[in-house]
């Protein structure tokens, strides 16, 4: 395999689209511009804490040079001649407009084709941009090791992704306000190096829909179309439609995804959303362990919960919404906007619903009732089950004995016993109801039990495990780091030596900082 260093560069995103005028790294509003070249800052001390080998593999990039592989990294030298530069981009935040964001503390370091496509390489936490709104552009090591195991993990679940390559302690210091309660403090500085045949988002429209920059829009559009969406065909009215489309269905098959491993984004901002459909900026995330729709990882959301885990498909929708505001002027029609927008809610109810009956076994859709659905979640919620563990268990245990299957209960309850007790009639009624399911499609039971174990995960990243990575790193021990890589490589496998990871969160992370809430501080 080649060096990263011996590929290619192809600037298509900075060589085809218009920059901003002004190259003096200062806050500011850019206009006319989807991007800003701007240099990263040079870490003090840089050490490789982890790279994703597996990544590389993919890529058929190996390390052949580990110092000069940290310089890239790090953002100590650049790739060769490439001029590095940050995104600008707007956004709805929370529901409300926010104006112009873009890229605060990512530098596009690289533009490279691998495997015949294209690599936007990314420094998270590399330094001051004209979009960082007076911020320094640095990233702490908390939020950074978040961001790594996170990526990696979400692509070995199957469910579309930016990926992370690596991760650098910078040997720097970055003040921050972790609880925002006015307490600020020192902490780790750290830089991963993300990549993604794109980085656009939706807000990298809307900034230029909400200035009338149509001309800017259209040649957004027509690049998305051309690197991204070329099957589409030359660009026209009927094709930016088919844009829209090819969003939307992008989007609606993340989201089915995230609900069904339980992962719950926690910043759904219209900048937080990738125009390819890929899971993008791991802020406060979580995933469900007591079963709850209400629930949000995000402090700042905790009010409103607007990101809360049932509620991630309606806000999916209210984006693309956002976006097809955006994409209007270029098609100056609205109804055939409308119609996606309008088939998007039944689409999602139906592969939802689908996705539910293969979490249970049940390959005949058609034939369960949304209200055995509907009764599965309430039963789920009122006894505190963990989804991970209980969907797991029941992918091997495929006994129909209720007994047995009451111990995969409360297994899985958080509840005291005598109080998830309670549940036990209405669980016998859903019980059944499962039984009769099973047996009129009379599928043979090793291939039952194949496809559950395939649709549902026995190991997630659950935030008190990356908490404890994040302590030990932050002692300058990596170990656990690398074992959570390895762990998560294979969610769908056994793993008899990793057994310690299936199991519910211990109770003094319930409320721990850093294992249940977290704030967007990194």
């Amino acid at each position: 395999m080649d060096s990263l260093f011996d590929k290619k560069l192809n600037p298509q995103f900075s060589g085809e689209l218009p920059a901003d005028s002004i190259e003096e790294n200062g806050a500011r509003q850019v206009q006319e511009a989807c991007f800003s070249f701007v240099e990263t800052k040079k870490p003090g001390n840089p050490e490789l804490v982890h790279h994703s080998t597996s990544l590389m593999k993919e890529l058929e990039i190996e390390m052949k040079d580990e110092v000069q592989f940290l310089n890239l990294v790090s953002g100590a030298a650049p790739f060769k001649d490439f001029k590095s530069y940050a995104m600008c981009y707007g956004g709805h935040q929370f529901g409300s407009w926010a104006g112009q964001l873009g890229d605060g503390r990512a530098i596009n370091i690289a533009e490279l084709e691998l495997n015949e496509e294209n690599w936007k390489f990314q420094l998270k936490g590399s330094g001051p941009t004209p979009y960082s709104r007076g911020a320094d552009g640095f990233a702490v090591l908390r939020s950074s090791v978040r961001e790594y195991l996170c990526s990696e993990a979400m692509h070995n679940l199957g469910i579309a992704t930016t990926r992370a390559l690596s991760l650098v302690k910078t040997g720097d210091l970055v003040t921050r306000d972790m609880l925002y309660d006015g307490n600020p403090a020192p902490e780790q500085g750290a830089v991963v190096c993300r990549i993604s045949p794109s980085f656009i988002r939706f807000g990298s429209f809307e900034i230029l829909a909400a200035r009338r920059e149509n001309h800017n829009l259209k040649k957004l559009a027509d690049y998305t179309i051309k690197h991204h969406y070329s099957s589409l065909g030359e660009p026209s009215k009927e094709v930016y439609v088919q844009l829209f489309k090819e969003v939307a269905d992008a989007t609606r098959k993340m989201i089915v995804d995230w609900q069904r491993v339980g992962f719950v984004h926690g910043v759904m901002n219209t900048d937080n959303m990738s125009i390819l459909g890929l899971t993008i900026d791991y802020g406060p995330y979580g995933w469900l362990e007591d079963y709850d729709p209400g629930w949000t990882p995000n402090t700042t959301d905790l009010r409103n919960k607007r990101y809360r885990f049932g509620n991630q498909a309606s806000v999916s929708l209210w984006n693309l919404t956002q976006l097809a505001n955006s994409l209007y002027p270029l098609i100056e029609e609205a109804e055939p906007l409308q119609a996606i927008l309008d088939e998007y809610r039944a689409l999602f109810l139906a592969d939802y619903h689908e996705m539910m009956c293969q979490k249970l076994g049940l390959s005949q859709a058609d034939k369960v009732k949304d209200d055995f659905i509907s009764d599965l979640e309430k039963n789920l919620t009122k006894t505190e089950i963990d989804y991970t563990l209980f969907f797991r268990e029941l992918s091997n245990k495929q006994e129909l004995d209720f007994d047995k299957f009451w111990n995969i209960v409360l297994n899985s309850s958080y509840l005291k016993k005598e109080i998830a007790d309670e549940q036990q009639e209405v669980w016998r009624t859903w019980f059944g109801q499962f039984v009769t399911y099973i047996l009129q499609e009379n599928e043979n039971r090793d291939e039952r039990e194949a496809k559950m174990k395939a649709t549902n995960p026995k190991y997630v990243l659950r935030n008190y495990m990356a908490q404890l990575a994040i302590d030990e790193a932050e002692k300058g021990d990596y170990g656990l780091i690398d074992e959570l890589y390895q762990l998560l490589e294979k969610p769908y496998e056994e793993q008899p030596k990793m057994e310690k990871w299936f199991a519910k969160r211990p109770e003094w992370a319930r409320n721990k900082v850093g294992c249940s809430m977290l704030s967007c501080s990194s």
